[in-house]
């Protein structure tokens, strides 16, 4: 095999890997969609999806949100 065969095979199984990824997170994600479009849109993901990272971070406020002053 030459140097350039090898150079197309490295770069077609990249490709392939890529592909699956983005496959599985796209599956991932419309499962998780069709989820809560089935429960409603009152319900929100913390409570459909209790153990999964949250967007913000770790900052999620359960309750009323009260000003605070500088």
């Amino acid at each position: 095999m030459s140097k350039t065969d090898k150079i197309v095979m490295v770069a077609a199984a990249g490709a392939i890997a890529g592909l699956l990824v983005y496959a599985y997170r796209r599956y991932r994600s419309n499962r998780m969609l069709k989820q809560v479009a089935a429960e409603g849109y009152e319900t929100a993901h913390e409570v459909l999806f209790p153990h999964s990272n949250p967007i913000g971070g770790g900052k999620t406020h359960y309750g009323p949100v009260l000003p605070h002053h500088l």
